[in-house]
This record gives C-alpha cells, sequence and structure tokens, in this order.
C-alpha cells in the first residue's frame, strides 16, 4: 500500500464518517484521484468538497494540493516496484507462503518508514540518551517487543525495566522520576492495562514516549513524544505478525541512534556484554 494510502488507513478510525467515505474512496482509487479536481473527488466518493479538505487536515496534509503531490510521488514509486504481494490461500506451497511471508514483512518495514516522524524519534532518541533509566512495557505480543528493547538497551548500560506481568508494571513505573523514560508500546493504543499505565507514568514527571498505529488513540493522546508503526494489509489473521515486525522495527532504530549518539561512552559496554555472551556458545574444537 502506497505511504499516502497507509497513513489513512492507519487513521481510519479517528475520521469522521464523511472523512472515512472520502479516505476508502482514495485508497481503492489512488491513481484515478491524481487526475481529479478537489470537486472531482468529493463527487466520486459521494461526499462534499469541504469533507474533503478536512480529510487531508485530519491526516496532517496543509491542504488537497500537498496530498496530491505526496500521493503522485507514490504512485510513481510503486509502479516501478517490481515486487508484488498477494494474500495467504488454503492450500499454498510452503515455497509460496515463504515468499509471502517474508515480503510482507518488508512491507510492515517499508510502510512503518512512511508513517516515522523522524523529528519526534530525534527527540526519543535525545531524550533516551540523557534520561537515568529508560522502561519498556507493553503487553501481549507488544510486551515481548518491550522485552526485545529492554535485552537491547541493558547492553549498552541503560538502567531498564521490562515485565509482562501488569501488577510489576505499575509498581515499576509508579517509581519513575522526572530523570527517567518509558516507552509504551501498543499498536491499537487503546490497551485498557498500558492506557492506565500511562496514566501512573504522568505524576511521575518521568517523560512518556508512545509507540502505537499511526492514528489519535488514548495512548498518544498522554504521551510526550509519538512514535508510529504500521503494518501490511495482506496475510490471513496476520495482524500480531505484522504489528510485531513495524514495532521491533521502531525499537532497532531507536536502539541503533542512541548507541551511535552515546558510542564512545557505551562501547566499553558493548565490547563487555558482547564478551560476556559469547561465553554462552558452544564451540567445537576441530583441531
Amino acid at each position: 500500500m502506497l505511504p499516502c494510502c497507509v497513513r489513512l488507513k492507519e487513521a481510519m478510525d479517528t475520521f469522521s464518517p464523511m472523512e472515512q467515505q472520502v479516505a476508502t474512496f482514495i485508497i481503492s482509487f489512488p491513481s484515478e484521484v491524481l487526475d481529479m479536481s478537489i470537486d472531482d473527488l468529493a463527487k466520486a466518493s459521494n461526499t462534499s468538497v469541504s469533507s474533503v479538505v478536512r480529510l487531508c487536515k485530519t491526516a496532517k496534509y496543509n491542504g488537497f494540493k500537498e496530498f496530491l503531490r505526496a500521493l503522485s510521488v507514490d504512485v510513481a514509486i510503486s509502479q516501478n516496484k517490481e515486487n508484488t504481494y498477494s494474500d495467504i490461500k488454503p492450500g499454498d506451497s510452503v515455497e509460496s507462503i515463504a515468499q509471502n511471508v517474508c515480503m510482507n514483512h518488508s512491507l510492515a518495514i517499508e510502510n512503518t518508514l512512511s508513517v516515522l516522524n523522524i523529528e519526534e524519534l530525534k527527540k526519543a532518541v535525545n531524550v533516551i540518551c540523557k534520561a537515568k533509566r529508560v522502561d519498556f512495557y507493553g503487553v501481549g505480543t507488544s510486551g515481548l517487543v518491550a522485552i526485545d528493547a529492554h535485552n537491547k538497551f541493558i547492553r549498552i548500560g541503560k538502567i531498564s525495566m521490562s515485565s509482562s506481568d501488569p501488577h510489576q508494571q505499575v509498581l515499576s513505573a509508579s517509581l519513575l522520576t522526572k530523570n527517567d523514560a518509558a516507552v509504551l508500546i501498543s499498536y491499537s493504543g487503546d490497551t485498557k492495562d498500558i492506557v492506565e499505565l500511562a496514566d501512573v507514568i504522568k505524576p511521575t514527571g518521568a517523560t512518556l514516549i508512545s509507540l502505537t498505529k499511526y492514528s489519535e488513540n488514548e495512548l498518544s493522546k498522554r504521551a510526550s513524544i509519538r512514535l508510529y508503526c504500521s503494518v501490511s494489509e495482506l496475510l490471513v489473521r496476520s495482524g500480531n505478525m505484522n504489528s510485531r515486525i513495524g514495532s521491533l522495527t521502531v525499537i532497532d532504530v531507536l536502539y541503533t541512534a542512541v548507541a551511535s549518539s552515546l558510542y564512545l561512552n557505551v562501547k566499553e559496554n558493548l565490547d563487555k556484554t558482547q564478551l560476556v555472551a559469547s561465553r554462552k556458545h558452544l564451540r567445537i574444537n576441530t583441531q
């Protein structure tokens, strides 16, 4: 799916019924929309010019013309791509499934890049670099992403906590301070435990960083810094798999950027942790 269309799809729940109608038409016929005026689009989607204007504003474009420019670039790039994506069907061969899953993961990464705000990312990197402690919270699939993030950041000596138990999460979060940061991960942004956890963190003064889908949701509303990931639209019942790939991609970017910024200070920790981890590997003497 094109980056512009990804943004519309991810934010669909935040649109009014008329805006949803316009967005659905654009997602279905992106190439055709390029040849339309704002009046044409309003008529084709059975809405009004004001609905189209409001949609562009809600999707964070300055206007219809800016949206068309972005869409035209996306369509041109898409037409030059050789890879094709298709959904998995019952009875598909293992070879076909392997190809589609790998392509689907690649598409989820591309879509995540298209909705990732670089300025917000820079803010998150800066906050984490300065933070005395950085915690990662999530439940379910997002909890696995949080654990992965925790394992990465302790390698560079960052004091960190991650737990899949909601009670332990609340206890840990309540002890954060204004010198700390917390990354809360929830693709929907509406997971009850994580939203409640955000309300526990806010009074501590710690910087709250959200990682959700591209939309205005309950978690992102509470965050000081908002990061977004995306999924592909393909693969049967693969939402959790796709959101995991998108979330892991953002965490990898965060970790790499922080490690790069602090490299001279964390190199010793990287060397130590790599050496200790290597001792856990079996070695077979072939001499």
